[in-house]
Parts: structure tokens; sequence; C-alpha cells
């Protein structure tokens, strides 16, 4: 049996992946800048990869938000 969908607590989780998500692309660009002559050039391309994916996270919580607060 299925469990139910309970979205009780949707706004403050989404929040939280969202909080985690800028820690996490402000802690990469932090280390890029840090470590700038000593990181291989896939290690820089695979870094700012993830960070446009975060990007893209984090704007796909702000609309999800958006659409929780609606509700």
């Amino acid at each position: 049996m299925a469990k139910p969908d309970d979205r009780s607590n949707n706004a403050e989780r989404l929040q939280q992946h969202l909080d985690d998500t800028e820690q996490n692309l402000h802690e990469a660009e932090q280390y890029l800048n840090e470590f700038a002559g000593e990181i291989s050039a896939d290690e820089k391309q695979a870094i700012e990869a993830k960070n446009e994916r975060r990007k893209q996270s984090i704007q796909g919580f702000a609309e999800e938000m958006k659409d929780e607060a609606g509700q």
C-alpha cells in the first residue's frame, strides 16, 4: 500500500534544499577562487558545470516555493 502524500512541510523542506544548494554553490565558488592555480582544468570544468546545475536547481526551488505559497 502506498504511503499517503504528506505535503504539510513542503515549504520548509524546499527552503532547506534552497539554502543547502546556495551554500554548496558559494563554497564551490570559494574553492575555485582559492585554489585556482592548483586545480586541473578538468576539475575546474566539472565544478563550474555542477554550479550551473545548482543555479538551475535554485531557480526550480524558488518556483516550487511560489507554487506552494499559492496553494
